[in-house]
């Protein structure tokens, strides 16, 4: 980068310093919601506290400025966009999927039928699921929708002569509406899309299909206008749907279409909310309409203080930035950057570390934004989960996306997912936005890392640094840093989209050359041989077929049970035992009570790595549960289940169920409060309402046809083993000066069964097993997550467990496997005790199966 434009961007973001509450944290998910300045809030509570602003459909003096200050910020929308009331209606939305939803539901679409051709809705498949949605509407409506591959919009078949486009519009004068809808900026890719296609199709030069009739377009310009200028001035699109907290991070659920006034007559509208009539009858079938189009879609009363609050995001934005064009050339070469590196990253058997999903080569602002999407690569080329990526990502404190970002078409066109692989996925268990990232060994979606206005060149750094320290064997390998390489292209796009139609899809194999980069086209490391314990088909969930015949483990030593831990509240300090009562949800008392935050929600020690130092333990005989802390007073809680203050609470990770508590009253609330520092509750799990377990795999109960569960994530049980965590222990020793001591190991991956078998990581090939009088079938392994990191005795955090685990376990960190119990329906009471025997039984005539779930499972 040249040395000049770093200067320039040191000097852009002095203004943020200290502006910006990022606790450490570096942010790359701009394209899903960028971040607010300090500085905008205190414009806008400064505002709210100075002002009274009244319901703008009344008439007070109050309401009179919320009518006045709303339509000055009109003003300033517009002005924003290049273009004047004169040109264009603000239509204020709850987001920019409002927006398309009532150009659907607006637009005077000609059904099939009638007199007239049929109207179209023709999308980019480069488009967002809200944009593609529109569909659904125009079903109802008998209208043919049609989707066009951009490759196909790109062809000269779609272009068309003089003589042939005044014979289409001429064709039987016919007048029919048709619509075009396409990103400007792909939320996919980052790819920006020739806003000269709107004059292009609107005039008949560029066809999507060959249909007599008039075309408006539809500019979905979302994700582009966050880091780019738009000019409706020049680019005069019909409809333009916008959501604002891409632009200034706040306020959120809030939106806006413009709509160009020369289709407004034309729009259809059935349902009339409060303030859109001009008179209507309540026993009569009679509306009339208000005259102006904004007051006439704008159903009942807007979001006025939100819609208040963009006049101070306009303020603040042009203040701190000077304007989109800088922001675009800011975020523009942080992009660039990041993707000249990135791609030039290389293993020692030279195999690129990433496989990056573009149309371009980074070389010009005007047709690419700040967005690059990939796919970390192992040395054979084989993709490593986003899901996987994500998990060791949140570690370093690095907010990315993963996924298919709500585009299914560009994730298909990139990744070569067929329209039969979206179904098979699906009937596999796999949905959009869950974190099943591979399966039958090809990625079902990938990761997705954008800049917004307050990025820095240190948070492209800090990135580039966490791939480098998580795919290579040496972490203080050297970012290149070349003017060079970051060179940027100035030269004007031209305007016929011949840019694109050399780059309709990006091959992975895009490199600098030698000779720009100087003597190192890549960074090579040599990498640690380690290999994966275990296959990748052998560590994937799964199930024992039907007509398998169970296989006991043969000879070799005897495998025992060495520990047993309980943890009474949810991620607080285990509680360990020698021999314990199994109830009807695992081990008794075990994860029956959590903490919440103020909001009701659950903490864990993913957010709240203290409570690891609360120490919770049972007397069964004085019938309570002792708490203490170091420096805290002892409290207590009676085990007697009551039913005092009711709760009722969702906890998104029990199962995505609600679950049913009570409150366990002021005292223990103001010891947790006390000790984490922050406002916080205990409760209990009710007794008259159970969170049950609902997997597929559950053809091997005897007594019950439903498992019930406590406070847990995934399963009854947690069972690991030593052997396993022995061979980790090697791992972590060969990347740490100071190994951890395997109790510490043990404590960190929070188990309830420790046992010691003489293999490691046998136990993911069992399919059941039997402790004493106790059966257990085997559920499938625990997916690891950043708690492992945490020391259990200090709360300290250290990356290297979980970066050994996915180091030495390949694509997925599985360590250890769940449990359930199969109860034997017997009058005395089950005890687990140490020391017991292990009897396993092996998998034989399996299937694979897929995770039915899309969350990340951990011991809590």
């Amino acid at each position: 980068m040249l040395k000049g434009q770093i200067s320039v961007l040191h000097s852009f973001l002095k203004s943020f310093k200290g502006l910006f509450r990022k606790c450490g944290i570096t942010y790359l998910d701009h394209a899903g919601a960028t971040l607010f300045p300090d500085s905008l809030l205190k414009a806008f509570t400064e505002d709210l506290r100075n002002n009274v602003y009244g319901n703008p459909h009344s008439q007070n003096i109050s309401s009179k400025l919320t009518y006045d200050t709303i339509e000055h910020v009109r003003y300033r929308i517009l002005r924003h966009f290049g273009t004047t009331s004169e040109d264009y209606t603000i239509i204020f939305t709850s987001g920019c999927t409002a927006a398309l939803k009532l150009v659907a539901e607006a637009f005077p679409w000609m059904p099939e039928g009638s007199k007239q051709p049929s109207s179209r809705f023709c999308y980019l498949t480069d488009s967002h699921t809200s944009v593609v949605g529109m569909r659904g509407i125009t079903a109802s409506m008998n209208v043919l929708s049609v989707p066009v591959k951009p490759k196909e919009l790109l062809s000269e078949k779609n272009w068309l002569p003089a003589g042939e486009q005044h014979q289409l519009f001429e064709e039987q004068n016919c007048t029919t509406p048709h619509l075009f809808s396409y990103p400007a900026q792909s939320n996919f890719s980052g790819t920006k899309y020739p806003l000269s296609w709107i004059q292009d199709i609107k005039s008949g030069k560029l066809c999507p299909i060959k249909m007599p009739g008039k075309w408006f377009v539809l500019l979905d310009a979302a994700s582009y206008v966050s880091c780019s200028p738009l000019d409706l001035g020049v680019h005069q699109a019909d409809f333009i749907p916008i959501s604002f907290y891409k632009i200034f991070g706040f306020p959120t659920g809030l939106g806006a279409l413009l709509v160009n006034n020369r289709i407004a007559p034309l729009l259809r509208k059935t349902y009339f909310g409060g303030g859109t009539a001009a008179a209507y009858l309540a026993g009569a079938d009679f509306y009339f309409p208000k005259k102006s189009m904004a007051e006439r879609f704008e159903d009942g009363t807007i979001s006025f203080l939100d819609i208040i609050a963009l006049k101070h995001g306009f303020d603040v934005l042009e203040k701190l930035t000077g304007g989109m064009e800088k922001i675009k050339q800011h975020t523009f070469a942080l992009a660039h950057y990041t993707y000249n590196v990135l791609s030039t990253l290389k293993y020692a058997n030279g195999a690129p570390v990433v496989r990056i999903y573009s149309d371009t080569d980074f070389s010009n602002p005007d047709v690419q934004g700040p967005i690059i999407n990939f796919n970390v690569l192992d040395e054979n080329g084989e993709v490593i989960g986003f899901s996987q990526v994500e998990k060791m990502a949140s570690l370093h404190n690095i907010h990315v996306r993963t996924g298919c970002f709500c585009n299914t078409g560009a994730c298909q066109m990139h990744l070569g997912i067929s329209d039969e692989d979206i179904q098979r996925n699906l009937q596999a268990g796999h949905v959009c936005g869950d974190d099943i990232d591979i399966i039958d060994g090809r990625p079902t979606g990938s990761v997705r890392i954008s800049f917004g206005y307050m990025s820095s060149f240190e948070d492209a750094q800090t990135f580039l640094k966490f791939i480098v320290a998580t795919r290579f064997s040496k972490s203080d390998t050297e970012i290149p840093f070349r003017s060079s390489v970051t060179k940027l292209t100035t030269e004007p796009v031209p305007d016929d989209g011949t840019y694109f139609k050399n780059a309709d899809k990006l091959s992975p194999g895009t490199h600098i050359s030698d000779k720009e980069f100087g003597n190192n086209s890549s960074v090579t490391v040599k990498t640690v041989d380690w290999q994966p314990a275990k296959s990748e088909s052998e560590s994937i969930r799964a199930t024992i077929s039907e007509t398998a015949v169970p296989t006991c483990r043969g000879g070799g030593n005897p495998i025992t049970v060495t520990n047993i831990f309980l943890y009474p509240i949810k991620s607080c300090s285990a509680f360990e035992v020698t021999e314990w009562p199994v109830g009807n949800q695992g081990l008794l008392y075990d994860r029956n009570w959590m903490v919440v935050n103020q909001n009701g929600v659950c903490l864990t020690q993913k957010q709240e790595p203290r409570l690891c130092l609360v120490n919770p333990s049972i007397d069964l005989k004085q019938k309570i549960m002792v708490i203490q802390a170091e420096g805290m007073d002892t409290i207590s809680v009676s085990l007697e289940e009551n039913t005092g203050k009711e709760a009722v609470i969702c906890e998104s990770k029990v199962c995505s169920h609600r679950v049913k508590t009570y409150d366990c009253g002021e005292e223990t609330a103001g010891w947790f409060s006390m000790f984490l520092g922050r406002s916080c509750r205990l409760i209990r799990q009710s007794p008259d309402k159970k969170n049950s377990m609902q997997h597929k795999n559950t053809k091997g109960l005897t007594c019950a046809t439903s498992i019930s569960l406590s406070l847990v994530n995934e399963a009854q049980y947690l069972l690991i083993n030593v052997a396993s965590i022995l061979q980790l222990k090697e791992h972590i020793s060969a990347r740490l000066e100071e190994p951890l001591e395997i109790e510490e190991l043990i404590r960190r991956f929070r188990a309830n069964i420790v046992i010691s078998a003489p293999e490691s990581f046998e136990e993911e090939e069992w399919a059941e097993i039997s402790i004493g009088a106790l059966r257990f079938q085997v559920v499938g392994p625990c997916s690891r997550c950043q708690i492992i990191c945490i020391d259990q005795q200090s709360g300290e955090r250290n990356k290297e467990v979980l970066q050994s685990l996915s180091a030495a376990r390949g694509r997925k960190t599985n360590f250890g496997i769940y449990l359930m119990n199969q109860p034997l329906c017997s009058s005395f009471p089950d005890m687990l005790s140490v020391g017991s025997q292990v009897l396993p039984v092996l998998k034989e005539n399996t299937e694979i199966q897929r995770p039915t779930s899309s969350e990340e499972k951990c011991s809590g």
